[in-house]
């Protein structure tokens, strides 16, 4: 998911470079939705794991 966020990001450079402002907006956009959908994901699965504690292998 961080691969697609970086992807959308560079999109949004590029088309801003070139002066597209709808495609650098849109693409800025979905880079910013999919950025706070991994943080919540990485915040619930630190949550997750010091809830659970470390297993012995």
């Amino acid at each position: 998911m961080l691969g697609w966020s970086l992807m959308f990001l560079v999109l949004a450079i590029i088309a801003g470079v070139f002066g597209f402002g709808g495609v650098a907006a849109a693409s800025a956009d979905i880079a910013q939705i999919l950025f706070v959908v991994f943080l919540v994901l990485l915040v619930i699965s630190a949550v997750a794991g010091a809830i659970r504690g470390r297993r012995p292998m």
